[in-house]
């Protein structure tokens, strides 16, 4: 999972204006990261273009996916990610950002700004925070370990059938279940054997 981009803009009445950014290309040759950061903002910006106000979308192009969220007030926000990044997680990431930037930035500057005039700078730090997604947002770190967990379970059922001991004989052996139970599990087997191995 990895974050490359991540824009302010303004969505002016014909284009978009580019307030602000931080970009992230290491994981590029550097020769190239010039071309993609020019093309990561020629991208952020005709998105935001197209987008209608008030709006959050999810733009594919090859393995990357570009989050857009323009607010009523013509303040847009754009991340540029890998497909494996969460959704959830880079939409609050912008309106995160567009919060901030609203209140540092007054907005008289939003339609003439440019990143040399507007003095923002938050980016950077947001940029290499959400890098890891479950260390930047609390319901992702936990959702993690709920999947940990579940690991942890299916890992510990798995562990005790190979011991040699089979969940039919336990079935049959014991003497809490009753008849109907027992009768139920088998014809629930029955059931589930025409569709999967086990």
């Amino acid at each position: 999972m990895k974050l490359y981009s991540l824009s302010v803009l303004y969505k002016g009445e014909s284009k978009a204006v580019l307030l602000k950014a931080a970009y992230d290309v290491s994981s590029f040759s550097f020769f190239q990261r010039s071309s993609v950061q020019e093309f990561m903002t020629f991208t952020s910006q005709l998105i935001v273009e197209r987008s209608a106000k008030g709006s959050r979308a999810s733009v594919k192009e090859q393995e990357y996916l570009c989050h857009v969220y323009v607010r009523n007030d013509s303040l847009a926000g754009v991340v540029i990610a890998d497909s494996e990044y969460p959704s959830r997680v880079a939409f609050t990431l912008l309106e995160k950002v567009l919060d901030e930037f609203s209140k540092q930035v007054d907005r008289i500057d939003w339609p003439v700004g440019s990143p040399a005039t507007i003095h923002y700078t938050a980016l950077d730090d947001h940029l290499s925070k959400y890098q890891n997604p479950r260390e930047a947002d609390p319901v992702s770190k936990v959702q993690a370990e709920l999947d940990e967990t579940k690991i942890i379970l299916h890992n510990t059922m798995e562990s005790l059938l190979e011991r040699g001991e089979k969940l039919d004989d336990l079935v049959s052996k014991s003497e809490v279940l009753g008849t109907q139970s027992k009768a139920f599990y088998k014809t629930a087997r029955k059931q589930n054997s025409c569709c999967g191995i086990m």
